[in-house]
């Protein structure tokens, strides 16, 4: 049995006396995500696996397994022509670029990596600054829908874990938390019939164009996942959502991708642009007429693709999630490194811990005895567990 003692904090200010809990987990340790694809012999195994070590706030081995997936191969391009790129192109500021076109459009289509929490924080970037601008209603693909709906989501103003399995995801939780903080109508648009391919994307676009219809003149932005985001003929689907949509509404969505320069574990395996760019920022790209590079496959398109820059990490975490909001917040595991590997886990206070989607997440396996979580300033319930023993304390960020 672990011992409880008072800890006092350096700053001389924090008590917290750790309360043993009856806790339960659907996250993964590091260990089970192991054993599971040692065990596992389907052809998809590296892709759940990433999708897994995102989801308990990993994101370097998430990037990791989806090169394992993916496959990687290095490919640069000459130093004649990585002159001749920087010369072709303007690099301007992602996030000023898409609120400057906002202005003028009334649906936003922005895609995601389901791998890839970067791209859901950086879509929670944009929210205040699109709310004020009359983006009043978001609709989330991740969002279970029909009659598995969380048709309680609004009136309980947080998201838990049956939510949407990818909501599960500290970031994306935090992504729908915010909006609705903010203000926003959020809502669900995936397919209720079990349809896959074209019939699928017509589904998507319909329950959109339903929560459209039903309020005239005000303005959207959709969070998708990879191609749907794409207009044009669609190789697979012959059209996307997003095309579907633009149909049905005769709306022409602002588009944009995220995926098709996406980071990878090895920056050797980053497209040769992005290499050649080296973007220290997330940036869109302007040619020489000041129109912006645009994501495509074969006829398929999106108005914007965004260049992401490479992951650069603190104390083993990602350093961009200590912007947005976010501060640094040093947990102090001392007390409980006889259960090492254990998960530290921060809920927001007045949230239920036993369903709540978790503001951050941080497994630590004992390389030393402490916890740095990104967390917005107020007062968390700590929850710290090895899936066999569980304490839980309150903390305050200032």
């Amino acid at each position: 049995m672990l011992s409880i003692i008072i800890f006092l904090s350096s700053c001389g200010e924090e008590k917290r006396e750790p309360e043993e809990i009856d806790f339960t987990t659907n996250y993964k340790l590091s260990s089970e995500i192991e054993e599971w694809v040692k065990n596992d012999t389907t052809g998809w195994k590296y892709q759940v696996s990433a999708v897994d070590y995102a989801t308990k706030g990993d994101h370097k081995n998430a990037l990791m397994q989806w090169d394992m997936a993916m496959g990687g191969r290095e490919l640069n391009y000459t130093e004649s022509e990585i002159d001749s790129i920087n010369k072709l192109y303007r690099k301007v500021p992602a996030h000023d670029y898409i609120l400057e076109r906002a202005k003028n459009e009334q649906i936003i289509i922005i895609n995601e990596a389901h791998h890839n929490s970067f791209h859901r924080f950086f879509t929670k970037s944009l929210l205040k600054d699109l709310f004020e601008l009359g983006y009043k209603n978001i609709g989330l693909e991740a969002l279970l829908n029909g009659t598995d709906k969380d048709s309680l989501l609004s009136e309980r103003e947080y998201p838990i874990t049956s939510t949407g399995m990818y909501i599960s995801e500290p970031q994306f939780g935090n992504l729908v938390r915010d909006a609705l903080e903010i203000g926003y109508n959020v809502f669900p648009y995936e397919q209720t019939s079990d349809v896959n391919n074209t019939e699928r994307e017509i589904e998507q676009a319909r329950y959109i164009e339903e929560v459209i219809r039903s309020k005239p003149g005000e303005k959207f932005l959709i969070h998708c996942g990879y191609d749907h985001a794409y207009e044009g003929k669609h190789g697979w689907w012959g059209k996307a959502m997003a095309e579907q949509l633009k149909e049905y509404t005769n709306i022409d969505p602002l588009t944009i991708n995220q995926t098709s320069y996406d980071e990878k574990g090895d920056p050797k395996f980053r497209h040769p642009l992005v290499k050649a760019l080296d973007p220290k920022e997330s940036i869109v790209l302007l040619d020489a007429e000041n129109k912006p590079v645009q994501a495509k496959s074969g006829e398929a398109f999106t108005d914007l693709t965004l260049l992401h820059p490479n992951t650069e990490y603190e104390d083993n975490r990602p350093g961009w999630l200590f912007h947005g909001g976010n501060l640094k917040t040093e947990v102090d595991l001392t007390e409980f490194k006889s259960m090492f590997p254990l998960m530290v886990m921060a809920f927001k206070e007045g949230e239920d811990i036993n369903q709540a989607v978790p503001v951050d997440i941080l497994e630590v396996k004992g390389e030393n005895n402490k916890a740095y979580l990104a967390l917005p300033k107020g007062l968390y319930t700590i929850v710290v567990t090895n899936k066999k023993q569980s304490f839980k304390f309150k903390k305050e960020v200032e």
